[in-house]
């Protein structure tokens, strides 16, 4: 039993060093687009943003959605989707349950005997 474990333990500083060298550039990958993605807008920015809102009523007056091929309707439709469950999602952790909200002075839980 204490030779397995010493071989245990002197795996421990190899086993840290494999998962170092692996998880570095994946880090440093992440980091370099976060900074640039999850950041808000810039003020500098916003013109770009309000131009993007004309195009895309724009869009919907002359009904371009209707040109769209099979493959980016189908590609809409799925990031559609992913937004509504990311929604859905955070309102059930929210809201601490899966269903219905818990309104204090509202729900009594307790038996009654």
């Amino acid at each position: 039993m204490a030779q397995y474990v010493q071989k245990v333990a002197a795996l421990g500083p190899r086993v840290v060093k494999v998962t170092q060298d692996l998880a570095v550039p994946r880090l440093q990958t992440f980091w370099k687009y976060a900074r640039v993605e999850l950041r808000p807008p810039q003020p500098s920015e916003w013109p770009q943003i309000q131009k993007g809102f004309v195009d895309l009523i724009a869009a919907a007056r002359t009904q371009k959605w209707r040109k769209l091929t099979v493959k980016e309707a189908s590609l809409n439709a799925l990031v559609a989707a992913e937004v509504a469950c990311w929604f859905f999602i955070g309102e059930v952790i929210g809201k601490g349950h899966l269903v219905g909200y818990q309104i204090p002075g509202a729900v009594d839980f307790e038996a009654h005997i």
